[in-house]
């Protein structure tokens, strides 16, 4: 093993999915993140004969969020059990926070779980919901 230091980084910048219908994925991340479109298309970088991405912006925190079209997309949901993503889970600011997030996916119509507390390996409490290609998205708060 190297002595070497790893390079830092400052945060996260974006995640990106690949998803079925991207219209309706980018009014369903408007509509649940209240995020904005920003005007044009991007490639996926180094297959950019696949397809393209939109891109909207959380406006509180500034995260971007890629919306893929693959010409290859075969129309299936999301499956954790498939090499790759598994879910995303975004800190939110205590029980507050999660009471706030399930209070407005409720308002939404979006089926979540609930605030789950969990004790091991640390303590922590957490609200999942699934985007409309069956992604799993988290607001979690540790701590609490």
């Amino acid at each position: 093993m190297s002595d070497a230091i790893a390079p830092s980084f400052t945060g996260l910048h974006h995640f990106a999915f690949t998803v079925r219908d991207l219209a309706a994925s980018v009014a369903w991340y408007q509509k649940v993140f209240q995020a904005k479109l920003v005007d044009g298309t991007l490639p996926h970088y180094g297959r950019e004969w696949t397809g393209y991405a939109e891109l909207v912006i959380e406006p509180n925190t500034g995260l971007a969020i890629g919306l893929h079209h693959n010409s290859a997309n075969k129309g299936e949901e999301f499956d954790e059990a498939r090499t790759g993503l598994d879910h995303i889970s975004l800190n939110v600011e205590g029980r507050e926070g999660l009471l706030a997030w399930s209070n407005w996916l409720d308002s939404l119509g979006v089926a979540h779980s609930g605030i789950q507390s969990v004790k091991e390996p640390f303590v922590y409490s957490v609200v999942v919901f699934r985007d409309i290609d069956n992604i799993q998205l988290e607001v979690m708060a540790v701590g609490v």
